[in-house]
């Protein structure tokens, strides 16, 4: 089910709600993982100051956000979350969709994530919606599985996905 939505750059006053969605989000993991996962404990005025936070809104009040930011062969997806509550509404793939977008405006053939390996759920989504596994390794005692979408190969168009107006 599509929700009407608004992606936009992220302010300093939304750190907080932006926190409260990975605790909420990310709390699952954590008897998986042994501890909270990085997303739990991350920065988020230092991301939103970098210019890196994009949140999803739907009436009125930020239902997800997205850590992001180009890299020389991919547009990097560091974080993503949508409140548990508004999950299965076509929010994340808006913000997935809306990194798809800015990789294109900005020339990279890909998007590129990670994800632990324990969060089995995210590896099967990212895999429906044409993310391929690149590689495993240990960062910051976390196991984690790198993804790559290579938006060549795609074969979407981009006036489909445009920043702002992504598809569910």
């Amino acid at each position: 089910m599509s929700v009407p939505r608004r992606i936009r750059a992220a302010t300093a006053a939304d750190a907080p709600r932006i926190g409260a969605v990975a605790r909420a989000g990310y709390d699952i993991y954590v008897s998986r993982i042994g501890r909270p996962p990085a997303p739990m404990v991350a920065d988020f005025a230092a991301h939103i100051a970098a210019g890196e936070v994009v949140v999803v809104e739907t009436g009125g009040s930020i239902a997800g956000y997205m850590v992001s930011w180009p890299e020389a062969d991919a547009y990097f997806i560091d974080n993503i979350a949508v409140d548990p509550d508004r999950q299965r509404r076509g929010l994340g793939r808006a913000l997935i969709d809306y990194a798809a977008a800015e990789a294109r405006r900005l020339g990279l053939p890909a998007v590129r994530l990670y994800t632990n390996v324990a969060m089995t759920e995210n590896r099967a989504m990212y895999a429906r919606l044409g993310f391929v596994e690149i590689h495993q390794t240990t960062e910051d005692g976390f196991h984690r599985v790198y993804l790559r979408w290579d938006l060549l190969d795609d074969g979407r168009r981009v006036a489909d996905i445009r920043p702002g107006k992504a598809k569910s």
